[in-house]
């Protein structure tokens, strides 16, 4: 199979969708490889080690969309780079489909086989492809909600550790999946007061064992967010739903009784954010206020640390590009159902139920 890989185009992304490494793999394994020049020089990758992987390297897009059967990226295609897939050609990178009917429209029109990393899962029921990214957000999380609280940045001027004699910030997190957990991890390592809300109680009782009690686990109830949003410096929305919206857990009532001067770092802003003031930003222009409340809602956080990210995505995605590069898509999908769960488009119809729901349109067969 040819394989392609475009230079990503959203603003401040610095991501690629295959390594030089990857890339070794798939021509050992028998297919080509073509990357648009200066593609991995975001993640520290130059043209030079992509030719001696043995790749063959064009000067542009369209010649990449133009040349592969199955084009890998990063980030959901702009709309100009899904005028330029063409019928049963795979598409496999994030999507987040659910809020974006614009792009949704443009896979279906396009007849392209778009497959998700996002809805990819796994025997445990959990979701790989989306795993490495949601630690790395997780993670930022705290750290880009810490810088924020700073005055300069128009927060409240508040230090997450705290200082001998003055109390430490509160960090709330709502959701205690992959990006919840590692945001309490660096929270809690900065010395913040951490509260996590979830709804599985099976859940709290393990992050209560794991962090020895020391994050505060808390039953996820409109008044218990209400009260715990309300006491806090940092909030981070964690919540996520394979496919669908986030659901609106922090509402605009709410934001406008929050201290002035408090963060949002709403992580599930790919899937339209879990706060009701929240709208996707951009790592050009990260931050917005509302009611005097610091809003940060990147949708694309982990392309800011580029080489970990795209090193930690490949990881996980490239036995999935052999599968279906040796196989070919029908047969990948047929073979392995975790995989299947990733489609979410195909000839013209939207193919994964969630996506479909969250749309309002009609579930189709590939």
């Amino acid at each position: 199979m040819h394989i392609g890989v475009p230079k990503e185009i959203k603003i401040h992304e610095y991501r690629v969708g295959l390594t030089a490494d990857s890339v070794r793999e798939l021509v050992a394994a028998g297919h080509k490889v073509t990357v648009q020049a200066g593609a991995g020089l975001g993640a520290g990758m130059d043209d030079a080690q992509y030719q001696a992987a043995g790749a063959a390297i064009v000067p542009d897009a369209a010649q990449v969309f133009a040349a592969a059967d199955m084009i890998v990226k990063v980030k959901e295609p702009q709309l100009h780079e899904c005028a330029m897939l063409r019928a049963g050609q795979i598409l496999f990178t994030y999507l987040h489909l659910a809020p974006d009917p614009e792009q949704a429209q443009a896979l279906r029109e396009s007849g392209c086989i778009a497959i998700a990393y996002e809805t990819v899962t796994d025997a445990n029921g959990k979701l790989p492809l989306l795993t490495p990214m949601s630690e790395v957000a997780g993670r930022m999380a705290a750290q880009a909600g810490a810088h924020y609280l700073e005055k300069i940045h128009g927060g409240r001027g508040v230090l997450l550790g705290g200082v001998p004699g003055v109390a430490p910030g509160k960090v709330v997190v709502l959701g205690g999946g992959v990006v919840g957990l590692n945001a309490a991890t660096v929270a809690l390592g900065m010395g913040a007061q951490v509260v996590l809300l979830d709804k599985a109680l099976p859940r709290l009782a393990e992050i209560d064992r794991q962090f020895g009690g020391r994050v505060q686990t808390i039953h996820a109830t409109g008044t218990s967010i209400e009260q715990h949003v309300l006491e806090a410096d940092l909030v981070i929305g964690a919540v996520l739903v394979a496919g669908a919206a986030a659901p609106k857990l922090v509402t605009r009532a709410m934001v406008s009784k929050m201290k002035k001067g408090a963060v949002i770092v709403d992580v599930a802003i790919d899937q339209g954010g879990c706060v009701e003031t929240a709208h996707a930003t951009t790592h050009a222009e990260p931050v917005y206020m509302v009611d005097g409340v610091v809003h940060y809602c990147v949708a694309n956080m982990p392309g800011a640390v580029a080489r970990t990210s795209t090193l930690a995505l490949n990881n996980a995605t490239l036995p999935f590009v052999l599968a279906l590069a040796n196989k070919g898509w029908k047969k990948a999908l047929a073979d392995d159902a975790h995989l299947a769960a990733g489609l979410n488009v195909a000839n013209g119809k939207i193919t994964h139920a969630a996506v479909a729901t969250a749309l309002g349109l009609p579930l189709g067969c590939a």
